[in-house]
């Protein structure tokens, strides 16, 4: 059985206008996903911004409600539960979130920042063991026990990023969505953070979505990977097979977008024309036509279906009669 299984999830927020506040028009941030996670495994969605990642992430745990569809973790639907069944679910999935200086307390310590969980669940019998519990959280994580009495603002970004991942682990979660946990960072503290997530999923057994804009880290970290287009999955599959042999136009637009450090390097850019289109009003047929430079008349008027080998899906009409892309090697900027 798998750890996480999404079947047909869709977010949709209501725009209210006139005097009554009326919802006239709905934005599809997102629109009919489905997949799945393993224990242990790790899990990157990428995508351009404003194509519905987090509201995603933040929708599998509850942060967000579902318009409709499903979300099983360990079999259970957690889009009925309420209450007490949902907390008691929640303690096996966390999340971390994007920005180190909003997400955590300014009032608090960082013991009471990494120990409201366990008070929330009340984990911990007494003070003692409560305080003995964090400091072995900040150790994992990196940082020395004794900053356990600072506060938010004495750390920097790369530091308070540590105390929000050991507040995810602060309740051994068997699944964690890490909401671009790197992109506010630095370039060499975003390795540090990477290298402890790693080490920390390899020790613990945890599985991961990894939400992220960089491939390179996204390919790095992920053993599968999700390519995600105006609130749908349009590629997936092994991260090393799809950022090397892309199959959706979108795919391959966003792989020739990576920065290359090899002045000499020859890699063709793909330019997409125009915007990406509004989630508000989402075009007929393949979202992606608009802007794709191999669409047809099909493409206008059927919506593809996420289709393939288990190993790499993708939803697009002509994946199978196109030729993929040269391959990509995003770390050294080779085609």
């Amino acid at each position: 059985m798998s750890l996480l299984e999404v079947q047909n999830l869709k977010v949709h927020f209501p725009v209210r206008r006139g005097m009554f506040r009326r919802a006239s028009e709905f934005v599809r941030a997102v629109d009919d996903v489905s997949f799945r996670i393993e224990p242990g495994e790790t899990v990157g969605l990428v995508g351009e911004s404003g194509c519905g990642k987090t509201t995603l992430g933040r929708a599998i745990v509850r942060l967000i409600e579902p318009t409709a569809g499903s979300v099983r973790f360990q079999g259970t639907d957690i889009t009925r539960l309420h209450g007490t069944a949902l907390r008691d679910v929640r303690r096996k999935l966390q999340i971390i979130f994007q920005d180190p200086y909003s997400s955590l307390n300014p009032r608090m310590t960082v013991e009471d920042i990494v120990a409201e969980p366990l008070d929330v669940h009340r984990i911990a019998r007494d003070a003692r063991e409560r305080r003995r519990r964090v400091q072995e959280l900040l150790a994992d994580v990196g940082l020395d026990p004794a900053y356990a009495d600072r506060y938010p603002h004495e750390f920097s970004g790369g530091q308070r990023q540590r105390i929000g991942i050991a507040r995810a682990l602060a309740l051994e979660p068997k699944l964690i969505v890490c909401d671009e946990p790197v992109s506010a960072l630095d370039v060499s503290v975003q390795a540090q953070i990477i290298n402890l997530l790693q080490d920390l999923q390899r020790k613990r057994g945890i599985a991961c979505l990894f939400i992220a804009h960089d491939l390179a880290v996204v390919e790095h970290i992920s053993r599968r990977v999700m390519v995600m287009y105006l609130g749908r999955i349009v590629e997936s599959g092994d991260a090393r097979e799809l950022l090397r042999a892309p199959r959706h136009p979108y795919t391959r637009a966003l792989i020739s977008a990576v920065p290359v450090i090899d002045p000499e390097s020859k890699r063709s850019r793909i330019l997409l024309s125009g915007d990406a289109p509004s989630p508000i009003d989402p075009p007929s047929g393949c979202a992606f036509h608009p802007r794709c430079p191999i669409a047809v008349p099909q493409c206008r008027v059927e919506t593809p279906r996420l289709e393939g080998e288990t190993a790499h899906q993708t939803a697009c009409h002509l994946s199978g009669q196109t030729k993929s892309a040269p391959r990509a090697e995003l770390n050294k900027g080779q085609t």
